[in-house]
């Protein structure tokens, strides 16, 4: 396993091999597995991300406590925005129905959490959708934010109790961009350079649920972190590079999260859940909830 995206970057353009060929043979050798056992395993996840985006494309989800459901369908349906008809209004459509999928207990891919599984998801299958872009090039991208994943929680964190929701919809946010880039055939370099670019988008973001549900703002902000994840994506594939090295930049995010005041660590002591209209909700919804 890498510790470092920089050493993975430097191996796959030494080898002339791409970063997701890397991830899979490095995968394959770390776990005894055969590479076709693994990219049958992120088939089969991948299977489930499209189901998670389908079903909450149908809109009659809510959650128990009510304050989520719906919102998905009201993108693909409802009246035209700026944006109608195109793939940034439908990979934010894809991160909803994902998010309102976890609320109400659905089944989807934890990646890299439950609370920000709506971006990779979101991003991965709208751009393909729209590029026309098969599954092996999915299962690769998802080889290569499974790379980027690790690195995040071997010198950050993944957990939004430990370095707040930049560590979860944030992370997301930067594996969705790296893998993304990759299946557009972007060049290992460029894949590091998109990482950096939606990370340091997310750098400081509080997690700071209603009531200790992971409903609101949650499932908005992997809407959010999607489109932050494309303007990593469109940066780095114009050329554009970060100055910062993606591994300090993420060493910079597990810095912030571990000086942040513990009230914006999923606590719900802080934030918006702290807002007079976010305890209100929070004193609402959960007695709601007691009810059922």
């Amino acid at each position: 396993m890498y510790r470092a995206l920089a050493d993975a970057i430097r191996d796959a353009e030494q080898q002339g091999i791409s970063l997701a060929k890397l991830a899979l043979e490095t995968e394959a050798k770390d776990q005894g597995r055969s590479v076709d056992d693994i990219r049958a395993a992120l088939r089969r996840a991948l299977e489930v991300m499209r189901g998670a985006v389908e079903r909450g494309m149908v809109g009659d989800l809510h959650s128990a406590s009510g304050l989520v459901g719906g919102d998905a369908a009201k993108l693909r349906t409802g009246p035209a925005g700026p944006l109608a008809g195109t793939p940034f209004r439908d990979v934010l459509a894809r991160a909803l129905a994902v998010q309102e999928v976890n609320a109400a207990m659905g089944v989807i891919v934890a990646a890299p959490t439950a609370g920000g599984a709506g971006v990779l998801p979101a991003v991965l299958t709208g751009l393909a959708q729209a590029g026309s872009i098969g599954d092996d090039a999915l299962v690769d991208a998802l080889a290569v934010a499974g790379l980027i994943g690790a690195v995040i929680a071997e010198r950050a964190s993944l957990s939004g109790a430990e370095g707040g929701c930049q560590a979860e919809t944030g992370a997301a946010a930067a594996m969705a961009a790296g893998a993304a880039t990759e299946m557009l055939g972007g060049t290992p370099a460029q894949v590091g350079h998109a990482t950096a670019l939606a990370m340091q988008g997310t750098l400081g973001l509080v997690c700071d649920p209603l009531g200790g549900l992971v409903e609101l703002p949650c499932v908005f902000r992997n809407a959010t972190g999607s489109a932050i994840a494309l303007t990593g994506i469109e940066l780095a594939m114009a050329g554009v590079e970060f100055k910062i090295p993606v591994d300090e930049v993420i060493d910079v995010m597990g810095e912030i999260g571990a000086s942040m005041d513990v009230r914006y660590r999923e606590t719900a002591g802080g934030g918006l859940a702290a807002t007079p209209t976010g305890r209100r909700l929070a004193r609402e919804r959960l007695v709601q909830i007691k009810k059922r």
